[in-house]
């Protein structure tokens, strides 16, 4: 049996923790997403500490188990070759990072479709966007529900953060080989990881309406880590 070390075990106890708060809390009305979330910087909810609180809220159980599942098989090993002080900042880095490039996709994606809104519209978003959301409504203009959704809809999750130890176990592992559903034959990680990478990009560029799914903040948290494991790599 794999003796966990520290850190990723207790990653796991902190978002199972976090996890079982956010159900405790709903049953109180009380919706932790809407302070522990990672909004957009224009969001009244928006604060700094987000961008490491987002990272330990989950939507659902089968969003917190697979994240779970990737940082027990992935991240232990990684904390076993790194160490734990080493592993921490990388997994926080790639997470805070994930949330950084998250936020600068959601301002290159407003400054198009803001250009369609004039002013009063946009102060209207700004002044109740937020309470609409906590309502549980949006705005009819389908313009106007399209800003306020990337204004005031948080993301959650410690999926960027798991994609950046994706990448670090294929760059510290590369030709490890690995097993994925439906294919029946070892694929490398080095190759397994080029192509997460891949199709969260087309995912991305292609906006695929209705998944929910932050794909430019899976980037980020590769490309974070890429940055931070070469920078390491390049260190006397």
């Amino acid at each position: 049996m794999r003796i966990l070390p520290a850190v990723t075990k207790n990653l796991l106890i902190i978002n199972a923790l976090f996890f079982l708060g956010s159900f405790v809390a709903s049953s109180y009305h009380l919706d932790l997403n809407r302070y522990l979330g990672l909004h957009y910087l224009l969001s009244a909810d928006f604060n700094a500490a987000q961008f490491v609180s987002y990272l330990f809220m989950h939507a659902d159980f089968s969003h917190l188990f697979f994240n779970m599942f990737a940082l027990w098989m992935f991240g232990s090993v990684l904390e076993q070759a790194w160490g734990s002080r080493r592993f921490l900042t990388y997994y926080l880095l790639c997470g805070i990072g994930a949330g950084l490039i998250s936020t600068l996709v959601t301002y290159l994606r407003l400054r198009g479709l803001t250009s369609g809104l004039d002013p009063q519209q946009m102060q209207v978003i700004l002044e109740q966007g937020t309470q609409v959301i906590h309502d549980g409504m949006n705005y009819t203009d389908p313009l106007m529900g399209q800003v306020n959704l990337l204004i005031n809809m948080p993301t959650i999750g410690a999926s960027g953060a798991i994609f950046g130890i994706l990448l670090g176990f294929g760059m510290m592992f590369p030709n490890q080989p690995m097993f994925i559903m439906f294919i029946p034959i070892p694929i490398k990680a080095k190759y397994l990881v080029m192509g997460y990478a891949v199709i969260e990009f087309l995912a991305g560029t292609a906006n695929m309406a209705g998944d929910n799914v932050n794909h430019f903040a899976h980037l980020g948290g590769m490309i974070f880590g890429f940055l931070l494991i070469m920078h390491w790599r390049k260190k006397p």
